[in-house]
């Protein structure tokens, strides 16, 4: 047998992680309601799919949007033809418009800074293979996305080197973890070229505040290495503190911004993953310029760039979407946390993302990892929920586990509740708050307090802008 290459036969693309194994439980038994009520219900996946009928009313009344349709077919040929790796200018166009929408119009994004990729995925590599050699790292906090370890090393070569952030700090960075992470670095004998942040982070579901933006600006400016800043999940921001882009804080700090490179992508923000639009936006020319030439491998075809430059130039549809957005991920994520709560299970405070990190730490036999993985292979087995273990995102300490929240139905979700509830009421009560201590008294006021709608958890605010998160949302009637 012919051999082959030493990259794509070794271990850099991080498959064997749990994070993937979960992925692979859901795929060989998924759940469905009536074909397979006892499968897997898939939360390790952060997808928004809680406005596709309000996406799906716009497509219904603008069938020009599509090249498949009487209305559209017109442009077809057009679209179909060869068209240049810069991306159509309306499309660039419309997406640096959208990206300035999501960060409440404060500040504007230069369409000709706009670069293609085939989702985030490719959007970090292009980045990495622009900044760092192989060999060189790029320094990241803990706890962080998985698919970083293939996104950004794989083909690459780029080592990743964790900033350690820990839960009594709420798992906020630090500049004396930055330091630390650095020197840490230079003992290895490892040249760092940059430093990787996710606001909103992922799987934490927090967003960094401008005073600690200012600090990790200061700190690569000072050390003259790249800040990439993965946002994309800024729309996502449902809730106070408000989302604050790196963007923003440039304005405000002296800095070298030939340092600055944003990745940005619909597949959160908008809940289109399918469609593989990922964008780099970078404020060093040179980047810009090597990074389109990387695009052709990776192009968003014409026809999905026709049809999310007509959705995202209707100034309405922009305005509508970004509110109905946050309304129904702070209805989704307060239902959620709190039917947790109601069993004794605990989440870090949250105000974006798809996702809660939820604390199983005192379900763990022993504070270990190995008992973190036994947890999880638990709750994989026998519970049949794909929640994804902390330690699969680098995090230092046992017990934390990221859930996703947005990816499914109300009666899947509330099948996925329904599960955990047995659970911990089969095996282990200690958890659970001393006025529900009574097994039987606890199954009926659960059954009660769960059985009320989420629209109980309307609040009678106001509506807001949706360039402002919302701290009281004005939640409406679910449409699914």
């Amino acid at each position: 047998m012919v051999s082959m290459s030493k990259i794509a036969t070794g271990n850099g693309h991080g498959e064997n992680s749990p994070y993937f194994d979960g992925w692979k439980a859901y795929e060989t038994n998924p759940f469905h309601p009536i074909d397979r009520p006892d499968g897997v219900i898939q939360m390790g996946l952060a997808e928004n799919q809680l406005c596709f009928e309000f996406i799906k009313k716009w497509l219904m009344e603008h069938p020009e949007a599509s090249l498949c349709t009487a209305e559209g077919v017109n442009r077809f040929k057009e679209t179909a033809l060869f068209q240049d790796y810069h991306g159509m200018p309306e499309f660039r166009q419309a997406v640096a418009k959208f990206m300035g929408k999501v960060r409440g119009d404060r500040v504007k994004f230069d369409p000709d800074r706009i670069v293609m990729s085939g989702g985030a995925t490719g959007a970090h590599e292009m980045v990495a293979f622009c900044l760092a050699d192989p060999g060189e790292a790029l320094l990241v906090p803990t706890p962080y996305y998985p698919g970083f370890d293939r996104d950004l090393r794989w083909r690459t070569g780029v080592e990743l080197v964790p900033v350690i952030c820990e839960s009594s700090h709420n798992f906020q960075i630090t500049r004396t973890a930055m330091e630390a992470a650095y020197e840490k670095a230079q003992e290895a004998n490892l040249k760092v070229k940059g430093l990787l942040i996710t606001n909103p982070s992922n799987p934490l579901g927090t967003t960094m505040d401008r005073e600690t933006l200012k600090s990790i600006v200061k700190f690569i400016n000072e050390k003259n290495i790249h800040l990439i800043g993965d946002e994309i999940y800024a729309a996502t921001v449902f809730k106070d503190p408000e989302f604050v882009s790196i963007s923003e804080v440039i304005q405000e700090v002296e800095c070298n911004h030939d340092l600055i490179h944003i990745v940005y992508s619909l597949s959160k923000d908008m809940g289109f993953p399918g469609f593989r639009v990922g964008i780099v936006y970078s404020y060093n020319d040179a980047v810009v310029n090597c990074a389109r030439k990387m695009s052709s491998y990776g192009l968003v075809s014409s026809q999905t760039q026709h049809l999310i430059a007509t959705m995202l130039n209707d100034d309405d549809f922009l305005h509508n979407f970004i509110m109905e957005s946050k309304e129904q991920l702070f209805k989704r994520h307060k239902y959620f946390t709190w039917s947790l709560s109601q069993v004794g299970i605990g989440s870090l405070k949250s105000n974006g993302g798809l996702f809660i990190w939820m604390d199983l730490r005192k379900l763990l036999k022993e504070k270990t990892f190995d008992a973190e993985m036994d947890l999880w292979r638990v709750i994989i087995n026998e519970v049949k929920l794909n929640v994804s273990p902390g330690s699969s995102f680098h995090c230092h300490e046992p017990g934390w586990f990221r859930v996703c929240f947005a990816n499914m139905e109300d009666n899947t979700m509330e099948v996925a509740l329904s599960r955990i509830r047995s659970f911990i009421l089969k095996n282990n009560e200690s958890i659970i708050p001393r006025k529900l201590c009574r097994r039987s008294s606890l199954k009926l006021s659960l059954s009660r307090s769960l059985s009320r709608r989420m629209d109980d958890f309307m609040s009678p605010a106001g509506i807001m802008s949706p360039h402002s998160p919302l701290p009281q949302s004005p939640l409406v009637r679910a449409r699914t």
